[in-house]
C-alpha cells in the first residue's frame, strides 16, 4: 500500500480541528486534533470502478499522557494497516508525525496549514513500491466530507497521486490481522 494514507488522515484531524478546543492534559500544540480524538473515518481508496472497492478505516486517540495523538487504520480488514504518533516538535516549530505500517515500510513527515486547506509532506523509509516522498493538500468541504489529493515522488518523479473522500463512521472498526 501506498504511504499517503497516513498524510490523508493526519490533514483530516488537523482540518477538523479548532484552537483551544483541547481537553485537559492536552499539549496545547495537538489542539487542532481535539475534534477528531474518538472519532473513527473511513473512505474508499481503490480507484473508481475497481471490483471490490477498497475501504481505508482510521481511528485517531490522545496518547502517551496528552503528548501525542495515535492513529490506527486499517484497509480491507487489515489486509494493510499502520499506527501513526502525532506530537509537537519544538526545534522545528511543526507537527510532526511517525507512520509504522504493516508492509516493512514507515514514513516520518510535518504538517502546516496553507490557504484553508492543510498540506503534508512525507519521507518514506524503506520499500514502498518505489515511492521517496508523499505531499497531499486536504480540505474540509462543506458537507463534512475530507477531500484529499495527493502527489508521490516515485522512481525520481513526481506523478499524481491518490483523490480521496473520507467520512465519518462511529460503526466502523479498525481491525488487524492475528
Amino acid at each position: 500500500m501506498e504511504p499517503t494514507r497516513a498524510a490523508i488522515l493526519l490533514t483530516a484531524a488537523l482540518l477538523a480541528g479548532a484552537p483551544g478546543a483541547a481537553g485537559a492534559g492536552m499539549n496545547e500544540h495537538l489542539a487542532p486534533l481535539a475534534p477528531l480524538i474518538g472519532k473513527t473515518w473511513r473512505g474508499t481508496v481503490s480507484p473508481p470502478g475497481a471490483a471490490k472497492p477498497a475501504v481505508d478505516v482510521s481511528r485517531f486517540e490522545l496518547a502517551l499522557n496528552g503528548q501525542a495523538v495515535r492513529n490506527r487504520h486499517s484497509i480491507d480488514d487489515g489486509a494493510y494497516g499502520g499506527e501513526t504518533f502525532i506530537v509537537w516538535e519544538e526545534e522545528k516549530q511543526s507537527l510532526v508525525y511517525y507512520y509504522f505500517t504493516t508492509a516493512g515500510f514507515y514514513t516520518t513527515g510535518t504538517l502546516r496549514a496553507e490557504g484553508g486547506a492543510i498540506v503534508s509532506h512525507e519521507v518514506v523509509k524503506g520499500a514502498a513500491g518505489g515511492i521517496a516522498e508523499v505531499k497531499a493538500e486536504s480540505r474540509l468541504l462543506p458537507d463534512g466530507r475530507l477531500h484529499v489529493k495527493s502527489r508521490y515522488l516515485k522512481n525520481g518523479e513526481w506523478v499524481d497521486g491518490r483523490e480521496t473522500y473520507y467520512v465519518e463512521d462511529p460503526q466502523a472498526v479498525v481491525r488487524f490481522k492475528e
